[in-house]
Parts: C-alpha cells; structure tokens; sequence
C-alpha cells in the first residue's frame, strides 16, 4: 500500500475520530432512541425533527454555526476560555464534537426503528413477571434490538468517516492533529497527485465497502436467530 507518511497519520486520525464518535453516540443516542420509541409525547416531532437535521443542512452551513458556537466568542467556546481552557475549534476534541452531532441521525434512528420493531407484547410480558423497567430496557429491549445496534454503530462508523465539510470547518487542516482522510484526499486532488489520491480513496473505499458489508451480513443473521 503506497501511502505516505502523512496519509497514514490522516487515516490514523479518522479511524480513532470514527471510533470515538461511534462510542458516544451510542451511549447518547440509546436512551434518546428509546425515548422516542416509546414515548407519547406530542411534541416528539420537534425533537425527531432536531435529530434529523443534519440529513438536509449542507455541511458547511452546520460547521458554521458549529465553528461560531465553539469559537472563543460563542457560548461554547466561551465557556471554555472562562475557566481557564481553551475552546475546541481547529482541535481533536473539536472534531468529536462536531462528528457526534453530524452522524447523530445515523446512529439515533435505526435503533428508534429497532425499538419499535419490538413492539408492545415481549415488554408486557416481563413487566407480569415483575421485571423493572431497567430490566425490561437492559434484559428485553436491547437484546431484541441487537440488528439495530450494529446498524447504528456501523453507519454511525462509516458517516464519520467520509465527513468533510463539517470537519474542514471546525478542525481545519492540521496535519498529524486535525487533518482527516478526506481532506487528505482533497489536497492530493488539489495538487494534482491523482496517483496518491486513487490509493488513499482506494483504502478509504474499501474500508466503507466492508462496514457496509458486515452490516448487511449481521442483519442476515439476526434476522435468521432472533428469537
């Protein structure tokens, strides 16, 4: 695999953005999905509606607003600059943030879908034999569940690892701290070095085309085990 240096430090950076990203969003976007699957809640569109948001906003318009919320004179940022530290634009901490509100969709609405797949009889059921709601959540829900987790773990995965827009906006181009695979790409294209963008674009391909394909295969699976 001829990749260079700095194209291994990029890709590097992506896969431990996607990991991590991927790991909060599903503690966030459990609890949120569940709620919104089970909840009666007449306003429950506004909030299905927030979550969706990132699906129709062009990526530079959320980086924006994003770059100014984190930025030294946004609440965010300023925030940070008040109690001594230092606000997360154009850092990796930055990255995460702006990665878990930009993929939360992927991650929140395959498991809302999983949820109520579910339905009402296996939860009814446990609650006759005296099970708390926790239980019924940990014990019944999550393990009926199990094809929506590795939707949304693995799409939540894969998004974050083709953002560009939100992450230029917010992280800039730092190599080795915030420089991702696909702004790698970019710079490649832009200088014209076609042959390091196709390996680079390759690796990146390939490792989408497998997530997709162990979605796909998990899914298979639990479909034909689910009890």
């Amino acid at each position: 695999m001829n990749l260079q240096p700095e194209d291994w430090n990029a890709l590097w950076i992506t896969l431990k953005l996607a990991a991590t990203s991927t790991i909060i969003l599903i503690i966030l976007g459990t609890p949120l999905a569940w709620w919104l699957s089970q909840t009666r809640f007449r306003g429950k569109f506004l909030i299905e509606a927030i979550v969706a948001l990132p699906l129709v906003l062009p990526p530079t318009v959320l980086g924006f607003y994003l770059l100014v919320a984190l930025g030294p004179n946004g609440p965010v940022g300023g925030f940070f600059k008040a109690i001594g530290g230092q606000p997360p634009v154009f850092s990796f901490e930055g990255l995460i943030i702006g990665s878990v509100i930009y993929s939360m969709p992927f991650v929140v609405q395959p498991l809302q879908d999983a949820f109520k797949s579910i339905g009402t009889r296996p939860l009814e059921v446990a609650a006759t034999l005296r099970a708390t709601p926790w239980d019924r959540f940990w014990f019944v829900a999550v393990p009926l569940a199990r094809s929506g987790f590795v939707t949304a773990a693995v799409l939540g995965f894969a998004h974050t690892l083709g953002e560009f827009g939100v992450v230029l906006m917010i992280g800039g181009n730092i190599p080795g701290e915030t420089q991702v695979v696909s702004i790698a790409i970019y710079d490649h294209v832009e200088s014209l070095a076609y042959t390091q963008a196709h390996w680079v674009a390759g690796t990146l391909l390939v490792i989408s085309f497998l997530l997709l394909v162990g979605v796909y295969a998990g899914n298979r699976k639990f479909r034909v085990w689910k009890p």
